[in-house]
């Protein structure tokens, strides 16, 4: 009996269609999404469902595919956005973006303080291309003053893809957590072959020196990773060393 009042309450609304969704029975008695749009009470809760979501997800990549694209020839450096005006490694971020100018090469940044400032300070000097990936964070202000063409990401994946899209290699200076996140990132892409051609230049032996012994002696050691994989990145102290790894290594870079 239960069963039949169960089918007789859902006869009260016809199969209708929601897009290419079809709704039957009790579902097909929702509101309809027009309703929604212009009948809600609540006029911003739409902004916040996962449907709208991707709409400016993408947005996003829209956005940066249009910005980009005619880049040209580019190189991502990373660091962290702790390091001082003046101090060794905003020093150091400042030659790497001059130097990769100089060679013609525009310089792409996340666009926040420190390491990522002086490698666009450095590009701008030389008279090079400045950009700047920013992304929403609650301890930071928006883009340094050094970027010359910026764009800001909402979602770290669309930002990701615009790092590795539209640069032909990483230079990565000493930095933290979000540092580290790029460079594995950029280890995995090459290791599993989704990029091609694509160097990984770390400078400053002393830092990075202690991380790699761990890999070789952990991570090599008990079989997690391939020797081959050793050689996906390449270890200097002078960044002029880094920018002519980058051209040589990058000539056959091809991009996902």
């Amino acid at each position: 009996m239960e069963f039949s009042d169960n089918i007789s309450r859902g006869r009260d609304a016809s199969p209708r269609k929601r897009g290419p969704v079809e709704l039957r029975r009790a579902q097909a008695r929702a509101p309809q999404s027009d309703q929604y749009l212009l009948d809600g009470a609540d006029q911003t809760h739409f902004t916040h469902t996962d449907p709208w979501r991707v709409l400016r997800i993408q947005s996003e990549f829209v956005e940066g595919f249009g910005t980009l694209s005619e880049l040209g020839p580019a190189v991502s450096v990373f660091g962290s956005a702790r390091s001082m005006p003046g101090s060794p490694y905003y020093k150091l971020g400042e030659e790497v973006g001059r130097l990769l100018a100089e060679e013609g090469l525009a310089v792409i940044t996340g666009g926040g303080p420190g390491s990522m400032e002086a490698a666009n300070r450095g590009a701008v000097e030389a008279g090079g291309i400045s950009v700047g990936l920013g992304i929403e964070l609650p301890f930071e202000t928006g883009l340094n003053d050094w970027v010359d063409l910026g764009i800001n990401f909402r979602y770290f994946f669309v930002r990701k893809t615009m790092f590795v899209k539209y640069a032909q290699g990483f230079i990565v200076l000493p930095g933290g957590f979000g540092t580290m996140d790029e460079l594995f990132e950029a280890m995995t892409l090459v290791q599993t072959q989704k990029v091609t051609s694509f160097p990984i230049v770390l400078i400053g032996t002393d830092f990075w020196s202690p991380l790699m012994d761990w890999v070789r002696g952990t991570l090599l050691a008990e079989g997690m990773i391939s020797e081959k994989d050793l050689a996906l990145i390449h270890i200097v102290d002078d960044p002029a060393e880094a920018v002519e790894l980058m051209i040589a290594d990058s000539a056959g870079h091809v991009a996902p």
